[in-house]
């Protein structure tokens, strides 16, 4: 990353202007969140930051919401083709605040009262203008201006405005965006490809597991879970009321948490709910098991949780003394198991399964012996899988990495685009 904005603009094109980002920018309007719809034929579309592509800086008003907006608000507010939209409050650790996209739809929307619509200044190319948002994000221009006094992240737009910056005239604009449409484009395409591979990757593994775990196996007995957990540790929900967050206190388990599960990440709760409650405690080599939102993910609790609990969106799952656990895991992750989870689950906004529900779910047992060898079979094509989607994964990483970083040397002026095709001026480069 460059370090400071200071840094590049004196080392920019000698023929380029100098001033602040500011200059690029003809006006920078607050949004509107508007009215509830109104479902007469006049609602329009309510651009979000959760609307924004956010590789390729563009929206995706499909999906955004309907409201009802009034002609004076309508009037201020509207967004025409080649504006940007910029989210002022937001982001999280992971996705700070500040991305700008651009709009090129066609039918009437505005932006969302959390975001700003950015017009072009007369002189300046939106979509180049778009690249230079991209290219001070990267910078961390953005991140430098937040303001952060809660949970919520809030850009300073008028210190990211001020920010120094260089840049060409108009046409020398538009050959530079020219060229980074055409070679973004191509590495779009790369990354398409990548991701799809990651996924047939996936839907393999998955495939395999239903053959050696679920429907296709044909000599198992379909049994109820609750008849493969042990008796003394059966299925059952986790705290009903975790009480206050005590950075001391006993970990215990979310939905939300298995993902990734991770002993450092979870909240905690005081060892006296824990008391009350430890019917629920967890083990290592317990299963734990959505039974809200996600429902049917599964994670293990690792050796270096040797005491926790769980919330009440989560269910213990102990295997039974003969019962192989890695078997039973990759068992509670076939399509036959999630199909009946889907089946079972209840609630139409917030779907819930039962605990008695997932007692009964059946799973197709096989003698111990041909659990372990099932699952040593698997553990090696699993091995085979892992290695070829982190080798993906990290291509994936790779291009995303060139995509900034020509980005970056483009609208930086760090080379000429009308001598240059892309595929290597990204070496060498800092972003």
């Amino acid at each position: 990353m460059i370090a400071t904005a200071d840094g590049w603009v004196e080392g920019a094109p000698v023929q380029w202007n100098r001033g602040r980002i500011k200059n690029l920018i003809a006006s920078a309007v607050n949004g509107t969140w508007g009215n509830e719809p109104a479902e007469d034929g006049s609602d329009i579309r309510c651009i979000r930051a959760a609307d924004f592509d956010r590789v390729r800086r563009r929206v995706k008003a499909d999906r955004a919401p309907l409201r009802s907006v009034d002609a004076s608000s309508l009037r201020q507010h509207l967004l025409h083709h080649g504006d940007l939209i910029l989210e002022k409050s937001g982001g999280g650790e992971k996705q700070p605040v500040g991305m700008a996209v651009l709009y090129e739809g066609e039918e009437e929307a505005v932006c969302s009262n959390f975001c700003s619509r950015i017009s072009p200044a007369p002189d300046v190319d939106s979509r180049f203008l778009s690249y230079v948002f991209a290219t001070a994000y990267g910078q961390g221009l953005t991140q430098s201006a937040i303001k952060q006094t809660t949970g919520i992240q809030n850009l300073d737009a008028g210190a990211f405005f001020s920010s120094p910056w260089a840049y060409p005239e108009l046409e020398e604009q538009r050959r530079i965006a020219d060229f980074l449409d055409a070679e973004t484009a191509r590495i779009d395409s790369l990354t398409k490809a990548r991701r799809a591979q990651v996924d047939l990757i996936g839907e393999r593994l998955d495939s395999v597991r239903d053959e050696l775990f679920g429907s296709g196996v044909t000599d198992g007995a379909p049994t109820p879970l609750m008849y493969v957990t042990d008796p003394y540790r059966p299925i059952v929900y986790g705290i009903v009321q975790a009480g206050p967050e005590e950075p001391e206190g006993i970990p215990y388990v979310k939905t939300g948490d298995l993902k990734n599960l991770h002993p450092d990440s979870l909240s905690r709760t005081s060892p006296e709910i824990h008391a009350q409650f430890r019917r629920a405690s967890v083990h290592p080599g317990d299963i734990v098991m959505a039974m809200r939102a996600s429902i049917g993910a599964v994670a293990v609790i690792p050796p270096e949780l040797p005491e926790a609990n769980l919330t009440q969106g989560t269910a213990r799952i102990a295997a039974k003394p003969g019962v192989d656990r890695q078997w039973l895991l990759q068992a509670l992750q076939t399509r036959q198991v999630r199909e009946q989870c889907d089946l079972r689950a209840v609630g139409s906004t917030f779907r819930t399964l039962n605990i008695w529900d997932l007692r009964r779910i059946t799973i197709n047992v096989v003698s111990t012996d041909l659990q372990m060898s099932l699952t040593q079979r698997f553990s090696v094509l699993e091995s085979q899988h892992t290695r070829i989607r982190t080798a993906a994964q990290s291509q994936l990483s790779l291009l995303a990495e060139r995509r900034q970083a020509l980005i970056t040397a483009a609208v930086t002026g760090q080379f000429d685009v009308s001598t240059a095709s892309g595929r290597n001026v990204t070496d060498g480069v800092t972003v």
